[in-house]
């Protein structure tokens, strides 16, 4: 019989990064849970559809409904990879290491995860605050357009 090698251990500094730099496509959790995870691998298509709605509107144009519909779907998984990175770093060492690493001290942390929840917190407040005008913004021209008559999309059609 062979004995079993404890967990690896799991730094609160590589999870806060990971998370801030490859969250949207789950690799912070891949990182914790091992890759059988079955919700860091539920980031690649949510991602990718995002990824889908940038391509179709670089291709189509801003007047195409489905990247409108799609890419708020990648500042969504942006920025919920920027508030993980952000908890991760903000999390206490001694929670962190009694919750990842039990029974195992943890070396200090130092500053590796204070300018990875520094880094997060610029990038995530960009993407979220981005990604609420952008649906704002088209939400309200979709109004426009379907409250016009024949759905005209020009003000100056609705002249007498």
């Amino acid at each position: 019989m062979t004995a079993q090698s404890p967990p690896a251990y799991r730094s609160k500094s590589w999870a806060a990064w990971l998370a801030l730099l490859g969250g949207a496509v789950g690799l912070h959790r891949i990182y914790l849970h091992g890759a059988g995870d079955k919700l860091a691998w539920a980031h690649v298509p949510l991602t990718a559809l995002g990824l889908l709605g940038v391509e179709r509107m670089a291709t189509f144009g801003q007047d195409d409904r489905l990247a409108w519909a799609l890419i708020p779907v990648l500042g969504l998984m942006l920025s919920q990879a920027a508030l993980l990175a952000i908890l991760y770093a903000l999390t206490p060492d001694e929670r962190w290491d009694a919750r990842r690493n039990p029974g195992r001290p943890g070396p200090g942390t130092r500053w590796a995860p204070v300018l990875a929840a520094i880094a997060a917190l610029m990038v995530g407040g960009i993407v979220l605050i981005g990604t609420l005008a952008f649906s704002i913004q088209k939400f309200f021209e979709w109004q426009l357009t379907t409250a016009a008559p024949g759905g005209a999309q020009n003000s100056q059609t609705l002249k007498p």
